[in-house]
């Protein structure tokens, strides 16, 4: 999953509004200005595509982001958390409660897509410093058909890339749509110049423990590893030591393409904020985290993170081991201990993601019983210098 920065230390940047020619199926379009004296367009399909919107001409108007309350968009993050929770069984309602919270701030950069009045869309990206994050798209499912809702959503995408390629100090745009099936929104996003990478959401079933069972799954805190280390629990000072680990063990790493905050202390830094310290992928679930630390603790081999994201659900966000420690075992050893973990305290599933192109990682996770639920996209723009 992509870490979003839009916490308060760090506020998003503001992305400039711009009036776009119109897309090649619009037969008309105009200007029109809302009730706020603020110029939009408004464009009218009645074309074959469009015939998938609504058997009548569907107008739709795309607004900046920042032109709405928390109110207005309210009803469609709560039609998105069920889908989250439907596809992917994930309770979704306190990340969209904090984009919520954004949206009432007026920080959060991107589009609306309105018809008639109501808001059915939309998409937001924020900022750090020369790169933007794509961090949502979605568009209402209510009394439309999934391809009509993907057409919007295909509508959303387009005009945010044409503005974020026209940016001239944007060097690099990241997206990673985990709600969306693999190809779904691929068109504009190739047409576009991205590349994209194919990534797995895999699950494995936690059965639960015996009645009989009088001795919880994971005994003791600390068992011993190689190289003279102890596999432990996360604690809070590990936090200032897993920056080190993330970019020794990305070094050269295809993960490291998709997402370069793993290629940097500063970066990796920032990720681990917004997992462990910031609901922005569940709730970081202490209990069921590993690390395979040094005697005395002065460094870290191995790390694997994991989260809440419902009540009977973690969600592995992070597994780093450090190369000369790869394939003797730690990444298997970390991620029994965290279903382990996650079984004692009454989960019955535990996901994780993978990119389709890392196959060692997708071999272990195939021989650990996970199994694949789903495909979706990550995908990576970065500007070519002539």
């Amino acid at each position: 999953m992509v870490s979003v920065d839009i916490h308060p230390q760090n506020p998003p940047q503001f992305l400039d509004l711009r009036l776009f020619d119109l897309a090649p199926n619009a037969v008309h379009s105009r200007h029109t200005v809302d009730i706020f004296g603020r110029a939009h367009s408004r464009i009218s399909f009645h074309d074959s595509s469009a015939q998938l919107i609504m058997t009548s001409a569907l107008q739709l108007e795309f607004l900046d982001l920042r032109h709405f309350s928390a109110q207005h968009l309210r009803p469609l993050l709560d039609e998105e958390s069920a889908l989250w929770s439907q596809r992917l069984h994930w309770d979704y309602r306190s990340s969209a409660s904090l984009v919520l919270q954004y949206i009432e701030s007026h920080l959060l950069s991107g589009y609306a897509a309105l018809d008639q009045g109501r808001v059915c869309g939309y998409i937001f990206c924020v900022y750090e410093t020369n790169k933007a994050v794509i961090g949502d798209v979605f568009a209402s499912r209510l009394g439309v058909d999934e391809s009509a809702a993907v057409a919007v959503e295909l509508q959303l995408i387009d005009r945010l890339l044409e503005t974020l390629q026209h940016s001239p100090d944007l060097t690099r745009v990241e997206a990673q749509l985990l709600l969306h099936p693999h190809g779904l929104h691929r068109e504009p996003f190739e047409r576009a110049g991205f590349q994209l990478y194919p990534r797995l959401f895999m699950e494995l079933e936690l059965n639960p423990p015996e009645p009989s069972d009088s001795t919880p799954a994971v005994r003791p805190d600390e068992f011993e590893g190689p190289g003279g280390g102890h596999y432990r629990r996360w604690k809070n000072s590990d936090f200032e030591l897993s920056p080190r680990l993330i970019t020794a063990s990305y070094a050269g790493h295809i993960d490291s393409e998709i997402n370069d905050q793993y290629l940097s202390p500063g970066g990796a830094q920032r990720f681990l904020h917004n997992v462990v310290r910031f609901p922005g992928c569940g709730i970081f679930e202490e209990q069921a985290s590993w690390v395979l630390a040094a005697p005395y603790d002065e460094r870290l081999f191995g790390l694997l993170l994991c989260s809440r994201v419902s009540a009977v659900v973690g969600h592995v966000t992070q597994v780093c081991i450090l190369p000369e420690f790869q394939r003797r075992g730690v990444g298997e050893k970390l991620l029994h201990l965290c279903a382990a973990s996650l079984q004692a305290n009454g989960c019955n599933a535990v996901t994780l993601t993978v990119t389709e192109r890392n196959t060692s990682a997708v071999s272990l996770y195939r021989h650990l019983s996970y199994h694949v639920q789903y495909r979706f996209d990550a995908m990576l723009w970065e500007k070519r210098w002539h």
